[in-house]
Protein backbone atom coordinates (compact mmCIF):
# COMPACT_ATOMS: atom_id res chain seq x y z
CA UNK A 1 0.00 0.00 0.00
CA UNK A 2 2.77 2.49 0.81
CA UNK A 3 4.59 1.97 -2.72
CA UNK A 4 1.26 2.24 -4.16
CA UNK A 5 0.87 5.42 -2.72
CA UNK A 6 4.66 6.47 -3.06
CA UNK A 7 4.09 5.44 -6.96
CA UNK A 8 0.55 7.81 -7.29
CA UNK A 9 2.10 10.88 -6.13
CA UNK A 10 4.96 10.48 -8.01
CA UNK A 11 2.90 10.37 -11.35
CA UNK A 12 0.39 13.25 -9.53
CA UNK A 13 3.04 15.73 -8.29
CA UNK A 14 6.11 15.31 -10.64
CA UNK A 15 8.47 15.30 -6.93
CA UNK A 16 6.33 18.73 -6.21
CA UNK A 17 5.84 18.58 -2.27
CA UNK A 18 4.68 21.37 0.10
CA UNK A 19 7.50 23.75 0.84
CA UNK A 20 6.78 23.95 4.62
CA UNK A 21 5.89 27.54 6.04
CA UNK A 22 7.35 29.14 2.31
CA UNK A 23 4.08 30.05 0.64
CA UNK A 24 2.09 31.55 2.90
CA UNK A 25 0.34 34.79 2.29
CA UNK A 26 3.63 36.92 3.39
CA UNK A 27 6.37 35.43 1.52
CA UNK A 28 9.01 37.89 -0.67
CA UNK A 29 6.97 37.98 -3.42
CA UNK A 30 4.40 40.03 -1.46
CA UNK A 31 7.02 42.34 0.18
CA UNK A 32 8.13 43.43 -3.07
CA UNK A 33 5.01 44.23 -4.48
CA UNK A 34 3.52 46.46 -1.51
CA UNK A 35 6.78 48.18 -1.01
CA UNK A 36 8.51 48.48 -4.26
CA UNK A 37 5.73 48.22 -7.23
CA UNK A 38 2.69 49.99 -5.94
CA UNK A 39 4.54 52.97 -4.65
CA UNK A 40 3.12 55.09 -7.70
CA UNK A 41 -0.29 53.99 -6.54
CA UNK A 42 0.46 55.24 -2.95
CA UNK A 43 1.75 58.72 -4.64
CA UNK A 44 -1.43 58.54 -6.56
CA UNK A 45 -3.42 58.54 -3.53
CA UNK A 46 -1.76 61.01 -1.95
CA UNK A 47 -2.17 63.94 -4.32
CA UNK A 48 -5.69 63.08 -4.52
CA UNK A 49 -6.26 64.16 -1.19
CA UNK A 50 -2.66 66.83 -0.49
CA UNK A 51 -3.13 68.19 -4.33
CA UNK A 52 -4.53 71.11 -5.88
CA UNK A 53 -7.32 71.35 -6.14
CA UNK A 54 -8.72 69.18 -4.24
CA UNK A 55 -12.28 67.29 -4.83
CA UNK A 56 -12.46 64.69 -1.14
CA UNK A 57 -15.81 63.49 -2.65
CA UNK A 58 -13.75 62.63 -5.69
CA UNK A 59 -10.72 61.55 -3.85
CA UNK A 60 -13.16 58.99 -1.93
CA UNK A 61 -14.47 57.70 -4.94
CA UNK A 62 -11.12 57.06 -6.55
CA UNK A 63 -10.41 55.10 -3.35
CA UNK A 64 -13.73 53.03 -3.32
CA UNK A 65 -13.22 51.87 -6.74
CA UNK A 66 -9.46 50.82 -6.26
CA UNK A 67 -10.59 48.93 -3.39
CA UNK A 68 -13.62 47.34 -5.23
CA UNK A 69 -11.22 46.49 -7.91
CA UNK A 70 -8.20 44.93 -5.75
CA UNK A 71 -10.46 43.01 -3.58
CA UNK A 72 -12.51 41.52 -6.38
CA UNK A 73 -9.06 40.64 -8.28
CA UNK A 74 -7.59 39.36 -4.93
CA UNK A 75 -11.14 37.01 -3.84
CA UNK A 76 -11.23 35.98 -7.52
CA UNK A 77 -7.39 34.74 -7.38
CA UNK A 78 -8.06 32.86 -4.27
CA UNK A 79 -11.35 30.70 -5.68
CA UNK A 80 -9.07 29.82 -8.65
CA UNK A 81 -5.96 28.84 -6.80
CA UNK A 82 -7.86 26.77 -4.12
CA UNK A 83 -9.88 25.21 -7.44
CA UNK A 84 -6.85 24.50 -9.17
CA UNK A 85 -5.17 23.19 -5.97
CA UNK A 86 -8.26 20.71 -5.44
CA UNK A 87 -8.83 19.95 -9.30
CA UNK A 88 -5.08 19.15 -10.40
CA UNK A 89 -3.13 18.72 -6.88
CA UNK A 90 -5.69 16.37 -5.16
CA UNK A 91 -6.71 19.31 -2.07
CA UNK A 92 -6.66 22.84 -1.36
CA UNK A 93 -3.54 24.76 -1.08
CA UNK A 94 -1.30 25.41 2.04
CA UNK A 95 -3.24 28.31 4.12
CA UNK A 96 -6.25 26.06 4.24
CA UNK A 97 -4.99 22.66 4.21
CA UNK A 98 -1.64 20.92 5.69
CA UNK A 99 1.68 21.14 3.75
CA UNK A 100 2.55 19.03 1.13
CA UNK A 101 0.11 16.03 -0.67
CA UNK A 102 -2.44 14.65 0.88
Amino acid sequence: MSSALALSSTLLYHGYDGTSGFTGFANEGTWVIFAIILVPVYIMLAAWFLGEPRDTKSGLMGVGYLVGLTTSMWVGMFVLTVLIGVVFYGGPPEPISSVGPP
